[in-house]
């Protein structure tokens, strides 16, 4: 299996698993509001992981472009669903030292966004 199969497969597999746990182990230690930005991390993750999936099925064409998009939404799931997951459950182990996290998110939204926009360097969508 190539490297870009088994980053999307752990990609995938991490956003079911994060999804789960934020289902059924967080959901008595969280408030509304904290449940909502998990919600939304797990959103984002899961959606750019079927992302990369149908990339690989593009991977014949433009390999560079693939991998390039690929490796993008892989550092925007982990900034910014890595950071919303962190400040979602940050006052159950962390407190408030995690606050220097807040510029992390927006940073994975342009990664993500670049991703999208690598894709139109494809000759043939």
């Amino acid at each position: 299996m190539n490297r870009l199969a088994i980053v999307t497969a752990i990609t995938g597999f991490m956003a079911v698993a994060m999804g789960a746990f934020g289902a059924h182990g967080l959901k008595p230690y969280l408030d509304a509001t904290q449940m909502e930005t998990y919600r939304t991390a797990v959103l984002y993750h899961l959606v750019h992981a079927v992302a990369m999936l149908t990339m690989l099925s593009a991977a014949n064409r433009d390999i560079k472009i693939i991998r390039m998009t690929i490796y993008l939404f892989l550092a925007g799931v982990v900034c910014f669903s890595g950071s919303l997951y962190l400040l979602a459950t940050r006052h159950m182990t962390f407190g408030e030292s995690l606050n220097f996290l807040g510029p992390v998110t927006p940073l994975g939204g342009l990664l993500l966004m670049a991703g999208w926009l690598n894709l139109l360097r494809i000759r043939q969508l």
